[in-house]
């Protein structure tokens, strides 16, 4: 295993009597990447953080944190890194400073200068200043979630495992926490396990993406960064705006959709509101694995109109997500002879 890959994992899988949760999935996380482990419910992502933090042991396969094996070493595992779940583990009757000196004394953090210095470290880092003397009864979800990654980072891991952080906060509290996140991240390995992909397209550099496969458990269907992943898309979508130009007549948008629907790999051609009354504005959907601007620019240049928009665009990662995990769900769902068709 490369020096640099902070987690790794082999043909990890995880049944329970019947029913598989997470099946053969591998994949490594190297040092300093933030990394969005993207799933529906159901689909194997906590079963998977739950493996890497010692909480539950694997069927079959490997899992290894900073190099040290979940199952056999499950204390070293446990020392190299900081977990924060859905819902922090924090003590209601506890000031946010009770708590943190009781985490330092869970991690065995020395009594002196250097724990001091450790939590004004955290204090600073997750914006913890202006409630540090309250109970955390008092605190809001948000502020709640910033103790919590406190105390996740308070012996300075190498490794941050976070399991669903932001599912109970509202949109300002989820980008605060998520700002935060990011900033840790620089110099740290972090891997995030949500089900919203905005959060991921904001926080993290590399997306890998669980569905459960023909209902035989959690597999990876996509690993990369996130444009890489648009990429995999079924379609691409081009905007194009044109006026009337040399032609000095302006194109109605039958003509200009007859136009271009002519030209090889635009499969579908709609009409957009334009934004004045001097251009004429269409969307051309058409394959992956094509580019087809020089095509589009042509088609418009022969008719002596003028191009005045030519954009493209992939798929968004909310698409590849649901064309790669409903596509699972359905095949689930279908009878078993119509599976097999």
């Amino acid at each position: 295993m490369a020096t640099d890959v902070m987690i790794h994992t082999k043909d990890l899988t995880k049944r329970y009597e019947n029913f598989v949760a997470v099946d053969r999935i591998s994949f490594d996380v190297h040092r300093g990447e933030v990394v969005g482990f993207l799933g529906p419910n159901g689909a194997g992502k906590s079963t998977t953080m739950r493996i890497l933090t010692c909480f539950i042991s694997a069927t079959d396969g490997v899992a290894k944190v900073h190099g040290f094996d979940c199952f056999d070493e499950p204390l070293e595992v446990r020392r190299v890194i900081g977990y924060l779940p859905q819902r922090a583990p924090l003590y209601p009757e506890m000031t946010v400073h009770e708590y943190l000196d009781f985490c330092a004394d869970l991690r065995q953090l020395p009594v002196g200068e250097s724990r001091k210095k450790s939590v004004r470290r955290v204090v600073e880092v997750c914006g913890l200043n202006s409630f540090y003397q309250k109970e955390i009864r008092s605190l809001s979800h948000g502020q709640r979630q910033r103790v919590g990654l406190g105390q996740a980072l308070l012996h300075d891991p190498p490794v941050m495992i976070l399991d669903e952080p932001t599912a109970d906060l509202d949109p300002n509290e989820k980008r605060e926490f998520l700002t935060y996140l990011r900033d840790i991240g620089s110099n740290r390995t972090v891997i995030l396990s949500t089900h919203n992909i905005s959060e991921v397209e904001y926080a993290c550099s590399r997306t890998l993406i669980i569905a459960n496969r023909d209902g035989k458990g959690g597999r990876i269907v996509a690993d990369g960064p996130v444009e890489a992943i648009r990429a995999q898309g079924g379609t691409v979508r081009y905007q194009i705006a044109v006026g009337a130009g040399d032609s000095g007549k302006l194109p109605s948008g039958r003509e200009l959709r007859t136009t271009l629907g002519e030209i090889r790999g635009a499969d579908r051609v709609t009409e957009l509101a334009a934004p004045d009354a001097k251009s004429v504005k269409v969307e051309v959907v058409g394959a992956k694995d094509a580019d087809i601007r020089g095509e589009l620019r042509r088609a418009v240049a022969d008719k002596s109109w003028e191009l005045l928009e030519l954009g493209r665009e992939l798929p968004s990662l909310e698409d590849v997500f649901r064309e790669l995990t409903l596509a699972e769900d359905r095949r689930d769902r279908l009878p078993a002879a119509a599976a097999a068709e």
